[in-house]
């Protein structure tokens, strides 16, 4: 059957005889369009699935090289100042060091006290009493509270004060308590509580 034969007997076909159940007696040229539908549908649905797939790939790719640049400018920025953090390092090594050496170790503990009482005295006060109190632990060092009497004019226990600062050790000063000394007028009695700190070792214990 010629292609214009084809398309006569489709023109003269019914829709309405349309026998689902027997699609063998359709005409050729009807077979012909509606596999022709058909595959196109088949192919536009795998096409639109397969694109769907791909742009879920491209985000997601989108997204990791997102991640590795923000990486790549992240290590690159330390690699250009690795020099400069490892000068930091070196510097940060150094102060931890000279602020350890500035905590005394409990062999160092009566040496410090002969300096306080040195300090004291160079500055004209009488020394009436010095005691080591229990120390305290805290989490990353040892506070060695240190309970100090001494009796001298108000200018003695200013210069005594100061003088603290500039020991060799980490020493703070608190719960200042002065009175007049009536034993000894117009002197003035201080009542101080100085606390110095070591680092706190492993076998310290809590």
């Amino acid at each position: 059957m010629t292609v214009s034969e084809q398309l006569q007997a489709l023109n003269d076909f019914d829709l309405a005889d349309l026998d689902m159940d027997n699609i063998g007696r359709w005409p050729l040229m009807l077979k012909v369009i509606v596999l022709t539908l058909l595959y196109l549908l088949i192919l536009f649905g795998g096409f639109h699935l397969h694109v769907d797939d791909l742009n879920k790939q491209l985000v997601r790719v989108e997204q990791e090289e997102q991640t590795l640049r923000q990486d790549f400018e992240k290590k690159a920025f330390e690699a250009a100042n690795l020099a400069a953090y490892k000068a930091q390092l070196v510097e940060m090594e150094q102060r931890f060091g000279a602020l350890m050496a500035q905590l005394p170790s409990e062999t160092e503990v009566p040496g410090l006290l002969e300096d306080i009482t040195d300090k004291g005295e160079l500055n004209g006060l009488s020394i009436k009493r010095i005691d080591l109190l229990d120390e305290q632990a805290q989490t990353f060092y040892i506070e060695l509270p240190i309970a100090i009497e001494a009796v001298g004019s108000y200018h003695d226990l200013g210069a005594f004060i100061s003088g603290m600062a500039g020991l060799p050790r980490i020493v703070t000063l608190h719960d200042f308590e002065i009175t007049i000394d009536t034993e000894v007028a117009p002197m003035l009695e201080m009542s101080i509580l100085a606390k110095t700190y070591r680092y706190r070792e492993e076998d310290d214990g809590v």
